[in-house]
């Protein structure tokens, strides 16, 4: 079993694993469309994390960390990442392909919230920026989140033109502030 990371599973991985690996999976988009009330907010003032969804073009990828979860650990890892995941995301399989060129592509685990859940929230990338700007919650600051996945993601060396435009207009504001 592996399971994707495409927001803080990139850098906050807090279950076993035997193998890291990057890859990217199709026809899907990362985008800051989910808020979060019970990590990175509070229901008075909601934060933002990453969701993906459905693109248009089956083509497009969404690079991220996929991670080999143990026979014998999977069953505590799923419960663990259903609670964490508990904000209106949900268990779904899809394909990964491996960066890796001898891995062939396989069976993955994400998760993701759908449009029809209660926290999916769309909206513009300056009113995103505004909202991670400032919001924090039980788990910390809604910046500090955005700001280490923008790190991971370029360290990686991922491109990710949703991401850099809201890290662009969260800077501004910081700077303003």
């Amino acid at each position: 079993m592996w399971v994707f990371g495409y927001g803080s599973l990139i850098w906050k991985v807090d279950f076993p694993y035997s193998q890291r690996v990057i890859g990217y999976i199709k026809g899907y988009k990362r985008r800051f469309w989910q808020a979060s009330i019970d990590h990175r907010g509070t229901e008075e003032k909601p934060g933002r994390v990453v969701t993906l969804i459905p693109s248009e073009d089956p083509e497009e990828c969404v690079w991220g960390v996929a991670y080999e979860i143990p026979p014998d650990v999977q069953k505590n890892v799923l419960i663990s990442l259903d609670y964490r995941e508990k904000g209106g995301y949900v268990r779904t399989e899809t394909v990964l392909h491996p960066e890796k060129p001898d891995m062939m592509p396989m069976p993955i685990t994400i998760y993701i919230g759908e449009e029809d859940n209660p926290f999916y929230a769309k909206g513009r990338n300056d009113e995103i920026a505004e909202i991670i700007a400032s919001a924090v919650g039980p788990s910390g600051s809604n910046k500090e989140y955005f700001f280490k996945l923008v790190s991971s993601v370029k360290t990686l060396g991922i491109h990710d033109s949703h991401l850099f435009d809201i890290e662009a207009k969260v800077q501004s504001i910081l700077d303003k502030a």
